[in-house]
């Protein structure tokens, strides 16, 4: 069972990126997740995940949603009841597709983004004997998945949906800024979200000598609305002045220069 509060291991992190390649991904075990970005709107009781079992073997799979905030540059995920996960355990025969509901039990605060985690643990199955009836020796590997999920309060809203007419007024955006910081002996990327919505960053690039050279050429990580978040920075990059990436998946990267 998690602590209330936890900092995850940098696996998390490689899983996260594995689902965000594509709308639909396949990941090592065989189980396709979509969508990659679910979000609760303000006006939406619930939304919708699907799970589908590729594989050649049933699974079991167990749902929670977990708090997401950010502290000491670290990611923070809570137990929490505002939004929960239906069914919350489930078992998936090959070729199966499986409805998770993900449902509010309370409204959100007015004109604010708040941040969930989708996790979702595969259970190993119970070890078959061998041919002399005893247990099988072979290590079972359990997968983890891990999904953001983001809900609205009233007066807010991120994601354009033709089906879904809104005021353009409410629209939320991230606030970056950054610096260039040196600690124990290493250097760090620092971004910092004063925005009303999270910051999803990809592709980021440093501009050096007039040239722009990779930091992270996938998913670097999330900015949540308020938060401060630091990066390992390569030793080669420390003297660049500005920062090139994309936000939110735009089709466009954004250039942002230091802060002083």
């Amino acid at each position: 069972m998690l602590s209330p509060s936890r900092r995850w291991p940098l696996v998390h992190y490689v899983l996260l990126a594995m689902l965000l390649v594509v709308g639909k991904t396949q990941a090592a075990s065989s189980i396709l997740i979509w969508p990659i970005d679910p979000v609760l709107e303000a006006d939406q009781q619930a939304s919708a995940l699907w799970l589908e079992n590729r594989g050649n073997e049933p699974v079991n799979l167990q749902v929670r949603v977990f708090g997401w905030s950010q502290s000491e540059f670290a990611e923070q995920y809570q137990n929490q009841r505002d939004v929960i996960g239906s069914p919350p355990v489930a078992r998936m025969e090959p070729g199966e597709k499986q409805l998770v509901r993900l449902t509010r039990t309370r409204e959100m605060p007015v004109g604010t983004e708040q941040a969930y985690r989708i996790i979702i643990d595969e259970i190993p199955a119970a070890k078959r004997p061998d041919a002399d009836g005893q247990a099988s020796a072979a290590i079972q590997f359990q997968m983890r998945y891990s999904i953001p999920l983001f809900a609205y309060g009233t007066g807010l809203w991120s994601k354009e949906d033709l089906n879904r007419p809104r005021d353009p007024k409410g629209v939320g955006t991230p606030d970056l800024s950054w610096r260039k910081v040196n600690e124990g002996g290493r250097a760090y990327l620092e971004i910092r979200n004063r925005g009303a919505i999270h910051a999803r960053l990809t592709d980021v690039k440093i501009e050096l000598g007039g040239q722009y050279h990779a930091v992270n050429e996938g998913l670097l990580g999330y900015v949540l609305p308020g938060a401060t978040m630091r990066w390992p920075l390569p030793e080669q990059l420390t003297g660049g002045q500005e920062l090139q990436l994309r936000i939110n998946a735009a089709p466009q990267p954004q250039s942002i220069k230091i802060s002083q």
